[in-house]
């Protein structure tokens, strides 16, 4: 599977100086991480679960959770366990009988020689997206191992909601316990969202105490999720669509504070996903639009159309919130509708200036550091410091590609928007 995989290969070589790279879900840990991108949720009740991830995935999706928790009422789980048990089930069928290969039985069924657990499915533009179960208990991500069969082999893990200190440990016994079990790499994603982060006497001892858990499971840990609206609950509070998280003092505080211990650039820390967007019909706007005319003019005419479709399903917020979860040392983020997937991709694109700049500093400091004008002439860019920025923009630009130096986000948005 690779980003941007749906577009045309013409599309794709007009946008792209280096187009994103390649990779499957038994790649590193730390690309498939950066890969994440805009990871889509869907409550697993769904009857029409199987051609729901086909049809993503043709649409550019690359990450989803399938999820058993908040996205559903508390009487629905018995039924959505057996709807996510058949649905992967199916699906699982299909993949390898599409690759014309048997289904290995017994232990480690989740592992079937000769066929990439990701599948690929004919007529589809990419592979199947990186699949994720959103589980409720730690008994209940055992119970769906077994109860997957060798449809396990479709997972690149499971999300954990409400990780603390003291609830982290028994989830992540249990995914070590199935991926013994299944002999199939399984990464965890815990969910930061629990009324300990949220307030301000337990955050500090709760932080520390969940980064020493993580890092004693370190090689199971692919990412961790910021639970932002169940944050806001536990001051009854909501962001409207014309703001974003960090206009929102106290969860601009907590994301500060678990990038702080979490998101530490010197090999202790982990990526951190940006938190969820939660508006998407059109409605009354209260603020002007915060998209501003000028990139979409300076492209096509047709892209002042993009942008009006942005601005009336409230997308402009959106992107305004990634732009800052960047900025505030996030990357990838949670969506709960289709319509947010190409924002987040198109604003993951490495530019032209990015790369360039990450690539002089790399070369100056492995020349033993200093400082030098940028190739743009609009900054400087000091080795030594910028070491480990340009070090994550690299990795970016080997999942998300380069663009070339005269195309913009508005560009990339419209060729996803348009297609």
């Amino acid at each position: 599977m690779r980003h941007f995989g749906h577009l045309a290969d013409d599309v794709r070589d007009r946008l792209f100086l280096s187009a994103p790279g390649e990779f499957t879900a038994d790649s590193a840990a730390a690309v498939l991480a950066t890969a994440l991108g805009a990871t889509l949720y869907s409550p697993a009740t769904r009857s029409t679960l199987r051609t729901d991830i086909r049809k993503q995935a043709a649409q550019g999706v690359v990450s989803m959770v399938l999820c058993l928790e908040d996205a559903i009422a508390d009487h629905e789980v018995p039924d959505a366990e057996a709807n996510l048990v058949a649905r992967l089930g199916e699906l699982w069928a299909e993949v390898t009988e599409s690759a014309g290969s048997g289904v290995t039985e017994g232990v480690g069924a989740g592992v079937t020689e000769g066929v990439d657990p990701s599948g690929i499915f004919t007529g589809c533009a990419q592979d199947l997206p990186l699949l994720f179960v959103r589980v409720r208990t730690p008994a209940q991500l055992t119970d769906l191992a077994g109860r997957l069969g060798p449809a396990i082999g479709l997972l690149t893990g499971f999300v954990l909601p409400k990780f603390t200190e003291d609830t982290g440990g028994d989830f992540l016994e249990a995914l070590a316990a199935a991926e013994a079990a299944t002999g199939r790499r399984l990464f965890a994603m815990p969910v930061l969202e629990s009324p300990e982060l949220a307030h301000l006497e337990t955050r500090r001892d709760q932080l520390f105490g969940i980064a020493r858990l993580l890092d004693k499971h370190r090689e199971r840990v692919l990412a961790v999720r910021l639970g932002v609206t169940d944050l806001c609950s536990a001051y009854g509070l909501r962001r409207s669509p014309d703001l974003t998280a960090y206009d929102v003092a106290l969860v601009a505080s907590v994301i500060g504070d678990v990038v702080n211990v979490l998101g530490r650039a010197d090999g202790t820390g982990f990526t951190v996903t940006g938190p969820v967007w939660e508006y998407f019909p059109v409605q009354e706007r209260m603020f002007k639009p915060q998209l501003r005319r000028t990139p979409f003019a300076e492209a096509e005419p047709s892209r002042e159309a993009v942008r009006r479709r942005i601005i009336e399903h409230d997308l402009d917020g959106l992107i305004r919130e990634i732009e800052l979860d960047r900025a505030n040392g996030l990357l990838g983020k949670t969506c709960i509708h289709p319509s947010h997937v190409p924002a987040v991709h198109a604003l993951s694109v490495v530019t032209h200036e990015e790369y360039s700049d990450a690539h002089d500093i790399l070369q100056q400091e492995r020349g033993g550091g200093g400082v030098l004008r940028s190739a743009y002439t609009n900054k400087m860019n000091e080795a030594k410091p910028h070491r480990a920025w340009a070090e994550r923009v690299l990795l970016r630009a080997e999942v998300f590609g380069v663009a070339r130096e005269d195309v913009s986000f508005a560009e990339l948005l419209s060729a996803c928007l348009c297609r």
